[in-house]
């Protein structure tokens, strides 16, 4: 299946057989250190930038409804986010293992390595990081 929004995700998630968690990490479009004027410029088109991790979580698709209750919940967090990353991890002890994934999913997303994860906007809509 083609996961083209958050809806997708979570149908996809809750088919599988085995339990699983969903891996969160929401990220904030930034600057990088010492911009140049082409970088400055193209960021405030709303184009380029890094993305730097500011809150992760992990839930079970069964405890998540849409993304709008997604979104109302990191508005808990008071961290402004742009762009939330996705990983599953599935089995009995993926909920024990979350937190380790979650270290892992926020060190690989700091180096730029974002090519094995889903990423969607704030409208739940799945977007291309490259």
């Amino acid at each position: 299946m083609a996961i083209s929004c958050f809806a997708d995700l979570l149908d996809e998630a809750r088919a599988q057989s085995e339990p699983q968690r969903l891996l969160f990490v929401f990220t904030r479009a930034e600057l990088p250190d010492d911009p140049s004027e082409e970088q400055r410029r193209r960021f405030a088109q709303g184009e380029g930038g890094v993305l730097t991790p500011v809150v992760c979580v992990d839930k079970a698709p069964e405890a998540l409804s849409d993304m709008a209750t997604l979104v109302a919940e990191s508005r808990e967090t008071g961290a402004e986010w742009d762009i939330v990353f996705v990983a599953a991890l599935a089995g009995h002890n993926a909920e024990a293992e979350a937190e380790q994934h979650l270290n892992r999913m926020v060190e690989s997303l700091k180096m730029g390595n974002v090519a094995s994860f889903l990423a969607f906007d704030r409208r739940g809509e799945a977007v291309s990081i490259g």
